[in-house]
């Protein structure tokens, strides 16, 4: 199974995908963590960080592994490239948007996180708000963590997974 978590920087993705990561012995793909590796190597990322993500995703989802993608995903595009990496490996995929309602305590989320990745530059407040993300189009399970906890968000994920 591929579980496709997308959503804003500091919305609370990778803290997410680490818990549900531990809970159910799945892959975390961590975008963040593979375009990193390749700006260290001096590559100019443009997709290639999906594009490694992508095939490290679909390795693992054949050997039978659960597979979480952890990225901002936030064109129709990248939506669709993630659905068919679970198409070809022949798995199922579900699609959770991580929000943050509450706009102050997103801001203060961006403003206080402290990189975990060397070398990794956090967006800022203004990078945040004005990234190009687009508006969903399709079915997906949207998790508030303005509104619910990490325990919380992870067990909405586990009980979609057994359905």
């Amino acid at each position: 199974m591929l579980i496709i978590l997308s959503g804003l920087p500091a919305t609370g993705k990778t803290t997410i995908a680490r818990e549900l990561a531990a809970q159910v012995t799945a892959v975390h793909v961590r975008i963040d963590s593979i375009e990193q590796a390749l700006r260290a190597s001096g590559v100019t990322v443009d997709a290639h960080g999906y594009r490694v993500g992508y095939a490290v995703a679909e390795d693992n989802l054949r050997l039978g592994r659960i597979v979480i993608a952890d990225s901002v995903n936030p064109w129709p595009l990248t939506r669709a490239e993630w659905r068919a990496v679970a198409a070809r490996a022949g798995v199922r995929s579900i699609d959770v948007e991580i929000v943050c309602s509450d706009a102050a305590m997103h801001r203060g989320r961006v403003e206080t996180r402290t990189p975990d990745i060397p070398g990794h530059v956090l967006p800022s407040w203004d990078d945040v708000v004005h990234r190009d993300y687009r508006p969903w189009d399709g079915e997906r399970l949207q998790i508030d963590t303005a509104r619910v906890t990490v325990e919380e968000a992870v067990r909405r994920i586990r009980a979609t997974m057994r359905v």
